[in-house]
């Protein structure tokens, strides 16, 4: 299987994944999968990708349509974070909690290990395969039109757009916010229009939807760190020989590395740049707002909802939340 660190390009069509044997022509590959996602196609996930079609920008539908299509064999292959892939696999979303990681050595200590197994495990018994090692789509951080954000005051009926997700309608719920739940790919207008006020998103997405251009502030808020799960369909996967499975796992987690550091390094210089092309950027400190939370009953709702052995897990991982 063809490995390859260039960028690739938008198909029209389903381009076929490179599992031929070696020295075999693309057209006479025993497997063609579609690979779907919704981040636009100037994102860094398509750095080291497999040959394989990929449909960016929500070309194949939203998230949860996409979801929904690999769940059935639609297509093969989709990538999304944890709190989008809980609508199918509610576990998905533990690491999506808000304030639980201080820094990237406690994300991959979780996500490469018990909490990562757990949470891949709870897709297997969905029939989903996902790859082993989680890639990273960054902290995230807000951006609004109208104030900064520097403590949990400032959230106060913002009207914030968050991904469909219970879980991010409840954290800013409990900040006191007014949460919408909008597709990526319609945030840009919807911010544009003013039916929305902010958004939050990594920065590395708030460069590439170049939502800059509809916003004043940046505050660096680190509230979520946000991964992405890459997913195949369980009845692709299991039809795959064992040999190609094992190409195909290789050429995902042997990038993982890379790509991790690609966007850690590229979030360390997108502060700046995005204060050159216009928006105010300010550091926020994270202890006020997990202790709103805490007061909220944020952190034991989420217990409760998803039960003890998964709070044991992540407990594990992150240090006592509730």
């Amino acid at each position: 299987m063809k490995i390859s660190r260039r960028q690739l390009i938008k198909a029209a069509g389903a381009v076929v994944l490179g599992a031929a044997m070696p020295g075999a022509r693309a057209t006479t590959a025993a497997y063609s999968w579609k690979f779907g996602h919704g981040f636009p196609p100037s994102h860094p996930i398509h750095k080291g990708q497999v040959d394989i079609g990929v449909f960016p920008n929500s070309q194949l539908g939203g998230d949860n349509d996409l979801l929904s299509q690999v769940y059935s064999g639609g297509i093969e292959m989709f990538t999304t974070g944890g709190i989008i892939m809980s609508t199918l696999v509610p576990h998905a979303a533990i690491s999506g909690l808000g304030f639980i990681f201080k820094d990237y050595p406690s994300v991959w200590s979780a996500m490469d290990g018990k909490l990562g197994d757990f949470v891949r495990a709870a897709f297997a018994k969905k029939g989903l395969h996902a790859v082993d090692r989680i890639w990273d789509n960054g902290f995230r951080e807000i951006t609004t039109s109208n104030r900064p954000i520097a403590e949990p005051k400032d959230l106060a009926n913002l009207k914030i757009r968050v991904p469909v997700s219970p879980l991010y309608i409840s954290l800013f719920k409990a900040l006191g916010a007014s949460p919408t739940s909008i597709n990526l790919a319609e945030v840009y207008t919807a911010l544009q229009t003013g039916v929305v006020e902010g958004q939050e998103n990594p920065l590395v997405v708030t460069d590439t939807a170049k939502f800059y251009e509809v916003q004043k502030f940046c505050s660096l808020t680190n509230h979520i760190w946000d991964g992405s799960w890459i997913v195949i369909n369980g009845d692709a996967w299991d039809g795959m020989p064992a040999d190609l499975q094992a190409i195909v796992s290789h050429g995902f987690n042997d990038l993982a590395p890379r790509q991790r550091a690609d966007i850690a390094q590229l979030n360390d210089s997108l502060g700046a740049s995005l204060a050159q092309r216009g928006l105010k950027v300010n550091h926020a400190d994270p202890a006020p707002f997990r202790d709103a939370l805490l007061k909220a009953g944020f952190y034991t709702d989420w217990q409760a909802k998803f039960g003890a052995q998964a709070w044991t897990v992540l407990e594990s991982a992150v240090g006592k939340l509730s």
